[in-house]
């Protein structure tokens, strides 16, 4: 069997190491490609970091990521839209419930991808430009499209626009990965978008579609928001941040709102990841997670607003997964309606680099993602 080289996870909590694995053969419905480069994403130091804890069906050893670009080496017997030497970008879910993180990590010179969470690399765009791209805009997806969520029309869609617009979504977070992916997914759906971030980023999200940017760090930040959408129907909010979704029920409460998606947990679990005795440390941030969880929670139902979290890759077998990798992400790309966003972060070239760039991730990046070339 043929060899590749891949950083792999040993054991939970362990350092990656760069090692020789073997090369998957794509499955029917697969493509295999050569990695060229990858982007990292704050799960990935979470899992390496707690993975015992917050991902106990992990199984050891495994390869980490999420975020891949590269070319297709060989196909499934089903896969119909690429073939060899394509180049494409998509989303790696090895680390989900049920998958292979060998086999399908992004953390390595091959990999596997489903066809239906692959799209194909526009001829003006960068390997590190797409990588940058699949798990923000699969998780931007999930929280505005899926039914669970806000449930929106799709960009696309045949569908005429009302007088009045299709109405206004929130996005409190808007320079980070999953809200650049947000606000300019909504935009393009034919939705008004309101948002914050820091006043050094705010031209950036009103690029990408935003009509109103607040400072998330202002005190009255709420009252601005509520202010800029001045009346109008607002069909949900997506919360990005450990404080944001307190913020997110209160204007969704105020402007008449329903539907609030959570993508982010509210207590962080960077302590969690770099504490040497895991367990001692995890009950009180879990307990924290699950007390403000509960008044969370509560506060939106009395407000009439319905809460739910968003998994990432849960559009993997979906009809919001097939339109967006199939049709949104490919058409909006070439025509330029998307962007390929966050800007990327270089940090080295080879696998030897990915331990550092996950720490570099977590040591904070705002409004880039962290990319190694390979």
């Amino acid at each position: 069997m043929s060899q590749h080289s891949a950083a792999v996870l040993r054991a939970s909590r362990a350092p990656l190491v760069v090692e020789s694995v073997p090369t998957p053969t794509p499955r029917a419905d697969e493509v295999a490609v050569r990695v060229r480069a990858v982007a990292v994403n704050p799960v990935d130091w979470v899992v390496q970091g707690t993975g015992s804890v917050t991902y106990r069906w992990l199984r050891y050893p495994a390869v980490l990521g999420s975020d891949v670009a590269g070319e297709v080496v060989a196909v499934g017997s089903d896969v119909t839209r690429f073939h060899v030497g394509d180049r494409v970008f998509g989303l790696a879910t090895g680390t989900d419930r049920g998958r292979d993180a060998m086999r399908e990590g992004a953390f390595q010179e091959c990999t596997v991808l489903l066809e239906r969470l692959t799209a194909p690399t526009p001829s003006g765009l960068s390997d590190s430009e797409a990588a940058v791209l699949p798990l923000g805009a699969s998780t931007a997806a999930c929280a505005l499209f899926q039914p669970a969520h806000l449930g929106l029309t799709t960009p696309g869609r045949d569908q005429a626009l009302p007088a009045d617009g299709r109405g206004v979504v929130v996005v409190w977070g808007g320079s980070t990965s999953v809200g650049m992916n947000a606000v300019q997914l909504a935009r393009a759906a034919g939705y008004d978008v309101v948002s914050t971030a820091s006043p050094r980023n705010a031209d950036l999200v009103r690029s990408l579609g935003a009509e109103v940017v607040v400072d998330h760090h202002d005190e009255h930040a709420v009252d601005h928001l509520v202010a800029g959408i001045a009346g109008r129907r607002v069909v949900g909010a997506v919360a990005l941040g450990t404080t944001s979704a307190r913020s997110c029920i209160e204007v969704l409460r105020r402007t008449g709102g329903t539907v609030l998606a959570l993508a982010s947990t509210p207590v962080s679990l960077d302590g969690l990841a770099g504490r040497r005795r895991l367990f001692p440390a995890m009950l009180p941030v879990f307990g924290r997670i699950g007390l403000t969880m509960a008044g969370l929670m509560t506060r939106a139902r009395r407000s009439g607003i319905r809460a739910a979290f968003v998994w990432g890759s849960s559009l993997r077998d979906d009809e919001v997964g097939r339109r967006l990798w199939a049709e949104v992400l490919p058409r909006g790309l070439a025509d330029g309606t998307l962007r390929a966003v966050p800007e990327p972060l270089h940090v080295g070239s080879g696998l030897g680099a990915v331990q550092g760039a996950l720490d570099r991730q977590r040591a904070g990046v705002s409004a880039q993602k962290v990319v190694v070339t390979l």
